[in-house]
């Protein structure tokens, strides 16, 4: 996939941000890094708020780090389902759903990509209902006159 200079600097901002931990939290983020690339090849990284954004067609989740945690906070996360109970953090929320992974925990890499996968799946409804409606003309209304 080929990169563009924004995507190309948040990207190497990324890469910062995970060498930047010496502990556990740096390689916690490269794992989920990859399982969000393996789920979505087409995911585009962006840096946002100080934070990696991983996005495809809207925002899909971001990738925070914390001193106890490591959090992925997706956006439409309360429109996803989560058979698999992932979503841990933020459950109060009408929107935003997020995982928190705390060291030591394994990941079900798996049931991951799966929410990741349908996070993409709703952007992309999302935005092609928009475009639909875009098309549609809308028709003036008719006045009656009094004859």
């Amino acid at each position: 996939m080929k990169k563009s200079d924004a995507a190309g600097s948040a990207s190497a901002l990324i890469d910062e941000r995970i060498k930047g931990f010496a502990d556990w939290r740096g390689k916690m983020l490269a794992r989920v890094r990859e399982i969000i690339h393996e789920a979505d090849p087409e995911i585009v990284e962006e840096w946002k708020w100080g934070i990696p954004v991983f996005s495809h067609n809207g925002i899909v989740c971001t990738g925070e780090t914390y001193k106890a945690v490591v959090k992925l906070t997706f956006a439409k996360g309360a429109a996803l389902k989560d058979p698999s109970r992932l979503f841990n953090s933020s459950l109060g929320g009408n929107i935003r759903r997020a995982i928190d992974i705390r060291e030591g925990e394994k990941i079900n890499e798996t049931a991951l990509k799966s929410v990741i996968r349908d996070a993409v799946a709703l952007n992309l409804h999302i935005k092609s209902k928009t475009k639909q409606k875009s098309k549609l003309k809308v028709q003036p209304a008719r006045s009656k006159r009094a004859g």
